[in-house]
């Protein structure tokens, strides 16, 4: 726990089996619990995550079908609620988020400063060396576009090191949540629309050489999915202030 408040990560993975078991071996000691929600993985990712050596309460939830990573985080928030976690974070299967820069993201809700925290890759030393030049731009040019379209501040959206609170996160209809590529955008969507105080802490950007899974075609999934999102913010407006008699 951190100041009484208790602490899960939830693990989306799929097709894990090489990294999961790190992932769940370094968390933190201030974390609580694990859930590991296997999605559709055909290797060995929950074998490996059941075994994985870990002093925190680790439990693997499995999806029969890819449902896709979205589906898979709003399966681990509903599971977390169940288990009274306070504060849940998100750290994915491929260990491409360093467990050292956990408790940065979840200082802002133990302090009641912000209800949904994100990482920052943009803002680190390292990342000009360590991100591809593609994923960088790419990564800057949607978080500008996001930032508008949530009308608040945001340098990288794209980020899926995330914590949110309890309160905030049992007033989201998870069930309305993107499921697949392209969900950190529709959630940020979902959280400043439910009035969130959204921080952004700087994180370190953790690439291994792995090749990109990102194609022309899901620029343009999120491109759709931050216009949805503007739109949905657009029509709020106007209905409160219709609501309000405002002009």
């Amino acid at each position: 726990m951190i100041a009484g408040k208790r602490v899960c990560v939830v693990v989306p993975a799929q097709n894990e089996e090489a990294r999961i078991g790190e992932v769940i071996a370094t968390m933190p000691s201030f974390v609580d619990s694990v859930l590991v929600i296997d999605d559709g993985s055909v290797d060995e990712t929950a074998k490996v995550a059941c075994a994985a050596p870990s002093e925190r309460s680790v439990r693997v939830v499995r999806h029969r079908a890819n449902r896709g990573v979205g589906a898979a985080i709003a399966r681990g928030y509903r599971e977390a609620l169940l288990e009274g976690a306070d504060i849940v974070a998100v750290m994915a299967g491929d260990g491409q988020m360093d467990p050292r820069d956990l408790r940065a993201v979840v200082e802002p809700i133990v302090q009641a400063r912000a209800d949904y925290v994100k990482g920052n890759r943009l803002r680190h030393p390292d990342v000009w060396r360590a991100m591809p030049k593609d994923r960088l731009i790419g990564s800057l040019v949607l978080s500008a576009l996001t930032a508008l379209s949530v009308g608040q501040r945001l340098g990288d959206s794209q980020c899926g090191y995330t914590a949110i609170g309890r309160a905030c996160l049992a007033r989201l209809d998870l069930d309305a949540l993107w499921p697949r590529y392209g969900y950190p955008n529709d959630l940020l969507g979902a959280v400043s629309s439910v009035g969130a105080r959204i921080e952004e802490v700087t994180v370190r950007p953790v690439y291994r050489g792995e090749a990109s899974g990102m194609r022309a075609w899901h620029a343009g999934l999120i491109l759709l999915l931050i216009a949805r999102v503007a739109w949905r913010r657009f029509f709020a407006r106007n209905a409160e202030g219709r609501a309000t008699g405002d002009d």
